[in-house]
């Protein structure tokens, strides 16, 4: 799963973090791929201050994709936002193009992108 949007868009990115987290509590693998504005949900408290009316809060969304999947920055995001890894909060690696493409190429997997 990729989320692109940021909170300038709202209900887009809310959409990909409760699409993401609704799959994890189903049992479903789950790789969630933060990119663009999304990129800077991996930075702590970033996804606490992120609010949208009637949408179960960001921050829980993803902790429920932490505990049971994987949760990605893209590298070249996260260097145009100068976030590092040591920026990230817990849970959060930093990786680029290689390693998506891979996780979406392996056979059987469904890439959502929001």
């Amino acid at each position: 799963m990729k989320v692109t949007a940021g909170a300038e868009d709202a209900e887009r990115c809310n959409q990909g973090f409760t699409v993401a987290a609704t799959a994890v509590a189903s049992g479903a693998e789950v790789s969630l791929w933060l990119t663009g504005e999304a990129a800077w949900f991996g930075v702590p408290g970033r996804a606490e201050q992120f609010a949208l009316p009637h949408a179960q809060p960001l921050a829980d969304l993803l902790a429920t994709v932490l505990a049971g999947g994987i949760v990605t920055v893209c590298s070249q995001c996260a260097a145009r936002r100068e976030i590092g890894a040591d920026d990230l909060r817990d849970g959060v690696r930093l990786a680029g193009s290689p390693s998506y493409v891979e996780e979406v190429l392996a056979e059987g997997v469904q890439a959502l992108v929001y």
